[in-house]
């Protein structure tokens, strides 16, 4: 049977999820680089391409299948690092919330919602973005889609009796993909303009958040912010099911051994 989480020593749980969330990075890099390509390709040249298909193939026979696959180890650096820390962080933040409120399961989310609400009361919409940069804009509430889309798809797939961490890969996918859909389709417009931010600084030109986002409202229109969103969501399903199935799979496996010692 597996380890449930919270039983084992805080810093032994905590390589735990480092390691297998290093392992859902790989995963996911290897599912979905070929829609990342895509993605930032019909983001960055918007009127290049007639959509996902006809950017798929143009690149195919321009590059082959290294085309698809271009920048694939700065990837896979990048998201091992990236989800390393992040389900690192998941796992501390799940023990937190059940040390202070005494929760045995993390899938009872009315006290997540009353802080919510409190900051929401006390300080207004802007309590839940203080402070936060172009990126954190794209990454704060995109992992509380990101996690409460997985989390929710998890309670909503377990069986009375039964315990989340006793889904089978198949629904672990179904759900990490809607914990990705969810994701992108929150932030999106967000990471488009970073993503015009990012290719127009190599070539010497600077603009903030906010003159890039209005620029592109002005000349380019709102579909412009949405350009390159169908592969992404396309992506978000093989890539974000194979990180939450490598990460679940893993850390069962990694909590089994520490169980037997």
């Amino acid at each position: 049977m597996s380890l449930e989480r919270g039983t084992v020593h805080p810093l032994i749980e905590t390589v735990i999820n480092l390691t297998a969330g290093a392992a859902g990075g790989v995963a996911c890099v290897l599912s979905g680089q070929p829609f990342d390509t895509v993605k930032v390709k019909m983001q960055t040249f918007p009127t290049m391409y007639r959509g996902f298909v006809d950017c798929s193939l143009r690149t195919y026979r321009q590059d082959g299948l290294h085309g698809l696959y271009q920048g694939t180890m700065p990837a896979l650096l990048a998201n091992v690092a990236e989800n390393a820390v992040l389900f690192a962080c998941y796992g501390f933040c799940q023990q937190l919330t059940r040390r202070l409120f005494g929760l045995e399961s993390v899938s009872k989310l009315s006290s997540a919602w009353s802080i919510v609400r409190d900051i929401m009361k006390t300080e207004g919409p802007q309590g839940l973005f203080q402070g936060l940069t172009s990126t954190w804009l794209r990454e704060v509430p995109g992992y509380f889609f990101f996690f409460g889309g997985y989390e929710i798809s998890r309670t909503f797939f377990t069986k009375p009796g039964m315990s989340k961490d006793e889904l089978d890969a198949a629904l672990l996918v179904v759900s990490g993909g809607i914990g990705g859909a969810f994701f992108w389709l929150a932030v999106y417009p967000i990471d488009s303009v970073k993503s015009r931010i990012q290719v127009l600084s190599m070539s010497g030109k600077q603009a903030g958040f906010l003159v890039s986002f209005i620029n592109i409202l002005r000349t380019e229109g709102v579909t412009a912010l949405y350009c390159g969103l169908t592969p992404t969501v396309v992506r978000a399903f093989p890539s974000n099911g194979a990180l939450f199935l490598a990460y679940e799979l893993t850390r069962r496996a990694l909590s089994d051994q520490v169980a037997a010692i």
